[in-house]
Formats: C-alpha cells, sequence, structure tokens
C-alpha cells in the first residue's frame, strides 16, 4: 500500500519530485530519467509508470534551466526507442514459447496469420499512435513482437514514433509547462493525460464491439 500510494504521489507531483532529485542529485536526473522511460515502454508489466505527464514536467524544467533541452531530447528519446526494441524482442522471443504454436490450445494459427498481416500492414500507424496512449504504447511492441512484424519495419516506425513522442511532448512542456494557470493545475492537467487517452480507447473498443454484434 506504501508502494501504491508513493508512485499515485509520483505520478500526481512528478514536477516536486523531479525538481527535488535535480537539488539533490544534479545530473544524475538524467539516468533516473532515461531508466523510466526505459522501463515504462521496455517492461511490458510496466505500464503504469509516467510517460507523458514526465516528459511535459522535463520540458517545463528545461524552460527555467534546470535541465538541458537538447540532451533531456535526445537522451529520452534513445531510452523509448530501445525500450520499444526489447519489448518488441521479447513479444518475439517468447510469444511462440507462451503458445507453443499449434501444439497449445491457446495458439489459432488463423489468427496468428491475420495479426501478423495486420501489423506488416497498418502496424506502423499502430506503433506511432500508441506512443500518446498511457497503457497501449507498453503493449503495442510487445504485440508486434508476438506478431512477427518484420525488425526493419518495426524500427523504423519505432525511432519514428519514438521521436515524435520525446519531443513532441517535451516541447509542449518547454513553451507551456511554466505558465501560471499550467503550474497552477498540472494534477489535473495529469489527470487528463492519463485519463483521455484510456476513454478514446474504451469508447473505440465497445464501439468494435458493437459493430460486431448482428442486428
Amino acid at each position: 500500500m506504501d508502494l501504491l500510494q508513493f508512485l499515485i504521489d509520483f505520478i500526481l507531483h512528478v514536477d516536486r519530485h523531479l525538481a527535488d532529485f535535480v537539488t539533490a542529485y544534479g545530473a544524475w536526473v538524467y539516468a533516473l530519467l532515461f531508466l523510466i522511460i526505459f522501463v515504462e515502454t521496455g517492461v511490458v508489466v510496466m505500464p503504469f509508470l509516467p510517460g507523458d505527464s514526465l516528459l511535459f514536467v522535463v520540458g517545463a524544467m528545461c524552460g527555467v534551466g534546470l535541465m538541458d533541452l537538447g540532451l533531456s531530447m535526445g537522451l529520452l528519446t534513445a531510452a523509448a526507442i530501445l525500450g520499444n526494441q526489447c519489448n518488441y524482442a521479447i513479444g518475439r522471443h517468447f510469444g511462440p514459447r507462451v503458445f507453443q504454436w499449434e501444439n497449445s490450445r491457446f495458439f489459432n494459427k488463423a489468427a496468428f496469420e491475420k495479426a501478423h498481416a495486420f501489423y506488416e500492414k497498418y502496424g506502423g500507424f499502430t506503433l506511432i499512435a500508441a506512443r500518446f496512449m498511457p497503457f497501449l504504447r507498453t503493449f503495442a511492441p510487445f504485440v508486434a513482437g508476438v506478431a512477427q512484424m518484420t525488425r526493419r519495419k518495426f524500427t523504423f516506425f519505432d525511432v519514428t514514433g519514438g521521436a515524435l513522442w520525446v519531443c513532441g511532448i517535451t516541447l509542449i512542456g518547454y513553451v507551456f509547462g511554466n505558465v501560471p494557470w499550467v503550474k497552477a493545475n498540472l494534477d489535473k492537467i495529469i489527470w487528463a493525460m492519463i485519463l483521455i487517452p484510456g476513454f478514446v480507447i474504451i469508447a473505440g473498443g465497445l464501439k468494435s464491439r458493437f459493430k460486431r454484434q448482428p442486428g
């Protein structure tokens, strides 16, 4: 329970925690941020770590000179790309082992072939869009690996999506993060970053489900 409370407090007040860390440890903050982004994107069981809000706050801190903007965007883009590569590799390696392919009742070869074809055709857009969706961005590269999306195609969209996500949200934080109204309502903005994409995913899933129902 204490760990859960700390995680919730860290996510909602990431600006305060990061500022305290910079004050106490200086440049080590870059290593901490690299680790958080890498784990959030690279370990399929860690989708609850802050991503969007963290990048936004990093941008805001760069805006007041506490951190370097170019270094932050470069390191965190690398972390996001490498994290997805790790997640993809896990899915590609362990997916067949978990399902045991044709020998498992959990494996449907036709469904797998459809998933593979989908990721080859539309997976690029899925991977880029998922970057901006909490939870979904953690699972998308894993599913791409399970679906055996080719590594060359995956890497292209991984790099593109990672750069757009990190640089885009960090720059938004850099420009708007220190506006007085934004600073006063940062906790509400963080909740919005978490909940709105979640509602979009749920609404899309429900809409798709209703469309499949006959009549």
